[in-house]
């Protein structure tokens, strides 16, 4: 079994790995655009099907856990991609995945 780097460096750096395949075109892209949207906002955005994992390629998959581990074991409350420093990328995957979603409301 692999070992998936949980602490707050490993996040960080699987972050900018999952950003800019989150803003790719093709199924994985989705993929990982939904985990990152689900995490941000859920019940506006949607939520990330677990069996999706089934879709990824390891090293993504593995990225997408350490993440989740890292959530999982930070003991200072909820933690938002914004509060790790990818506020402005997260708009960028949200205005390619949901462009409704990002748009001004008149």
């Amino acid at each position: 079994m692999t070992s998936v780097p949980t602490d707050y460096d490993s996040a960080r750096a699987a972050l900018t790995r999952l950003i800019p395949l989150a803003m790719g075109d093709t199924g994985q892209a989705r993929r990982v655009a939904n985990f990152l949207m689900a995490w941000w906002n859920g019940p506006e955005l949607g939520h990330f099907e677990i069996a999706d994992m089934f879709g990824l390629d390891i090293d993504v998959a593995n990225d997408i856990t350490s993440v989740i581990g890292f959530l999982g074991q930070n003991d200072r409350g909820a933690v938002y991609i914004d509060g790790l420093g990818f506020a402005e990328e997260m708009q960028d995957v949200i205005a390619l995945g949901r462009p409704s979603a990002s748009a001004p409301q008149t």
